[in-house]
Formats: C-alpha cells, structure tokens, sequence
C-alpha cells in the first residue's frame, strides 16, 4: 500500500503520519528522501525483513531528489503487499510522471497550509482542542487568540497550553501571555504607518529587528500595500474586494477606513516609496531594516 500526505500543514500531516503508525504494530522505518539512491528504491519498496511480516516505511521528501524520485516511476506498481509505504512530500509537483503513476494506485491526501481566509476553522479547531482538553475559554478569547497568533495549528497549540494553566482566561491575560503574530506585528507597523505615527515606526522596527527577518516583514508589508492600494481604486466594499483578490475580508476592512481618506496621489506615494525599497534591497548592499523604515517613514509623512 502508498500513501503520500501531501501539503505544507505540517500539524495535520503529523496527525495523520500518528494514526498511521498506531495502527501499525511494529516499528517504522524512517527514511529522508535526500539520502535515497535510485539504486535502493526496490530493496526499500519491495525488500523483506527477517524479523516481521509486516514494514512501514516512511520517506520524508523524496521528491526533492530529482533523480530518484524520477526513478520511483518504473518501481510504483511492484512495491510488495507486505510493505506500506508513506510518501511526505509538503510541495508535491504534480505535473511529473511519477506523480501520476502514483495517483493510479496510491492514496493521496493533501493537507493545505491554512491561510488568513481560515481564521473561521482555527477558531471552531481551537475550541474543540480547548474542549478536549477541559479549559474554559469563551468564543470572544478564542477569537482574540486567532488574531494575536494566526492559523498556524503548532503555535495555536502552544498558545493553547499556556493558557490552559491560568485560573480565569480574559483578554487581559491573553495579552500579557501570548505573543502576537508576526503578520499582526507587521499590520501594527503599517498601520502606524497610515496614522502618521513616526516615533511609533521607529521603535517598532527597533523591536522587529532583534528577531525578525527583514525580508519576511518587507514581504508582508507589501502585502498590506497592495490590498491598500486595491481598496482605494474600487468602488466595491471590502469583502467583495477580498474576494477578488483573494484576501481575508477582516484584514481588509482594517484597512477600508485608510483607503477611504487617501487620495489617488497618497496612494501613489506609498507605491512609490515601497517600490524603491524593493528594488534597492535587491540590487544594493543598504540596510535592508533602514530602507524598509525609509519607506514606512514616507508614508507617514503623508499625514503630517
């Protein structure tokens, strides 16, 4: 038997990786897909073991490794009934012949990392894991743990646990004990931004810079300009925008009320100024931190 968990939800993919072998009674063999060569695959696939009836075989990220996974293709079809054999493959091409000589005979299940767009599932997961677990906590905390952590289910899970220990969960608690995002860290900067708070800019990027990438923060910084500058050009309300281009309706209408008092020539600026950024941060050695807050600072100085 195949089976490949496919998709960038690592929390779902362990789960399901967990049923898997509580199911099966021996001990698994673990295998990075890196380290394989196409000469191993038929002892690895079809080879039988001294001490049980039965293997499990788990390969992490075989097709990363061009030339063997290439080489899978001729081998799918004979791998033997007394060997599973599970496929992790978080981006998973599909578009190769193994692949669909795969889909032929393997199961397939695909695990999407969840997005902005399903804030809606985290909250309704998270409470189910807060009921499994016995801890009280309303829909409203719920909510507000979503916002400061995102959908990400290891650091819901994580955010999760340390609650649990406290004796009354509230917002002020959620507060002093849970991190914030970094994607709601970097809104914060934005908006900071749009409201012409330049002090506020600097000593939040003087926080940012001690652990985050600047990469990562000019990438979501973008982000939010974009969906700006999408708001300001259409006569459309937020959610409707939000679908057109694919973001989640809550993020936007934060921003709505930006968009609304912004002319076309402010908006303008704030392209400008984040365009430079991005190409001076490709093509010269500057500081990537004072370019990002170079910019930032332009957009501030729209509303002084």
């Amino acid at each position: 038997m195949i089976i490949i968990l496919a998709g960038e939800n690592s929390y779902e993919v362990a789960q399901a990786l967990r049923q898997i072998e509580v199911q099966f009674t021996g001990e698994a063999e673990r295998l990075d897909g890196q380290d394989i060569e196409p000469r191993q695959l038929p002892d690895i696939l079809m080879g039988g073991t001294l001490f049980s009836d039965k293997r499990l075989v788990i390969i992490k990220g075989l097709s990363d490794n061009k030339t063997s996974w290439s080489d899978l293709e001729r081998w799918v079809d004979k791998v033997s009934d007394d060997v599973d054999v599970v496929f992790i493959e978080p981006k998973l091409d599909k578009r190769t012949k193994t692949y669909k000589a795969l889909k032929k005979i393997a199961t397939i299940r695909d695990f999407p990392a969840w997005t902005e767009r399903d804030d809606g599932k985290a909250m309704q997961w998270l409470e189910q894991e807060a009921a499994k677990r016995a801890v009280a906590i309303d829909r409203k905390s719920v909510q507000q743990v979503v916002s400061r952590v995102g959908v990400d289910q290891w650091r819901l899970l994580d955010a999760l646990e340390k609650l649990s220990v406290l004796d009354n969960i509230n917002e002020e608690s959620i507060k002093e004990h849970i991190a914030t995002s970094p994607a709601e860290n970097v809104f914060n900067l934005f908006e900071s931004a749009l409201r012409g708070q330049s002090e506020t800019v600097h000593r939040m990027i003087q926080t940012l810079e001690q652990t985050d990438d600047p990469y990562m923060v000019f990438g979501l910084l973008s982000g939010q300009v974009f969906q700006l500058a999408a708001l300001s050009v259409s006569d459309q309300p937020s959610a409707v925008v939000a679908k057109d281009i694919g973001a989640h309706p809550f993020a936007l209408s934060k921003l709505s009320s930006h968009a609304s008092r912004l002319s076309r020539k402010d908006i303008r600026v704030i392209l400008d100024a984040f365009a430079e950024a991005d190409i001076a941060m490709k093509t010269t050695a500057g500081d990537s931190w004072l370019l990002i807050e170079r910019a930032l600072l332009k957009t501030a100085a729209i509303n002084s």
